[in-house]
């Protein structure tokens, strides 16, 4: 299990040469690929065909699954209708634009957001950036869409990271929630999905459709919603440029993405 950023391809949202060489030569010697990123589906898909694999997609962190080959939906997360509810009105009294997710690839579009005009710095540029990936729901906060999965809030990494630590106290136990940045953006993003729903959750669900067991999987990653693979895969592998909290959760580290460490990642898998 591959992730994307900071793992497979950097900022340049390229891969390698050396990369995808030594990624296909796995898959000649009958490993199977999947990427299991925090991205959405638009922007996973794109990797998926430049590598050849067919297995189902992880997107979202878990909260969506899709099926490259015909964009069917395998797996979609469900927020409780109250809990979503009570958490859009605590984001807007707080001063926040929730911007929620919802399965509307074929449509064109990824995300809902209340109003065009953001108010911290931090979104607007996610809103230049992703203008044509996004929907206006004036309405958004009091009748959100009813197949919501996962959803953000974006600012500066201080005040994600006490949003955060809030939300896990008006919700214990209700949601899965990490501080996360995006080499794209110069903020960072409060991610919330609904509970048991992570990048493992959606490892497991296509590992169990394939009949491979926990011991039988290595996942790769380098962030923090790398975590729950990382820790519950037979073999997890941080990247060189992860942070040292996510390297210790690990079991080796490899070079870091820039240096082409999943062409290390390969050799170690095809010397087992």
């Amino acid at each position: 299990m591959l992730d994307i950023d900071g793992t497979l391809v950097g900022l340049n949202d390229s891969i390698t040469p050396a990369t995808l060489t030594a990624l296909r030569r796995a898959q000649a010697a009958g490993i199977q690929l999947a990427l299991c990123t925090g991205r959405r589906y638009s922007r996973a898909f794109p990797l998926a065909q430049r590598l050849g694999t067919e297995l189902p997609i992880v997107t979202a962190s878990g909260a969506l699954i899709k099926d490259p080959r015909d964009h069917r939906t395998l797996f979609q997360a469900r927020f409780d209708d109250q809990v979503l509810r009570e958490m859009l009105n605590f984001f807007e009294a707080q001063g926040h634009e929730p911007v929620v997710y919802t399965d509307s690839f074929g449509q064109g579009y990824d995300f809902h957001l209340a109003s065009p005009h953001a108010i911290s710095a931090e979104l607007k540029e996610f809103l230049v950036l992703n203008h044509e990936s996004i929907r206006i729901e004036p309405d958004l906060i009091r009748t959100p869409p009813v197949d919501v999965f996962a959803g953000f809030v974006m600012g500066n990494e201080p005040a994600m990271q006490a949003l955060a630590e809030e939300i896990e106290r008006r919700w214990p136990g209700q949601l899965y929630l990490h501080v996360i940045r995006s080499p794209r953006y110069r903020g960072y993003m409060c991610e919330i999905a609904p509970a048991g729903v992570s990048k493992w959750s959606g490892v497991q669900w296509i590992a169990q459709g394939l009949d491979i067991p926990d011991s039988a999987i290595c996942a790769v990653g380098d962030d923090v919603n790398d975590l729950p693979m990382l820790r519950g895969a037979g073999l997890g592998i941080a990247m060189g440029n992860a942070s040292e909290h996510v390297q210790a959760a690990a079991n080796r580290v490899t070079r870091r993405q820039d240096e082409d460490g999943l062409v290390q990642v390969v050799e170690w898998i095809l010397q087992r």
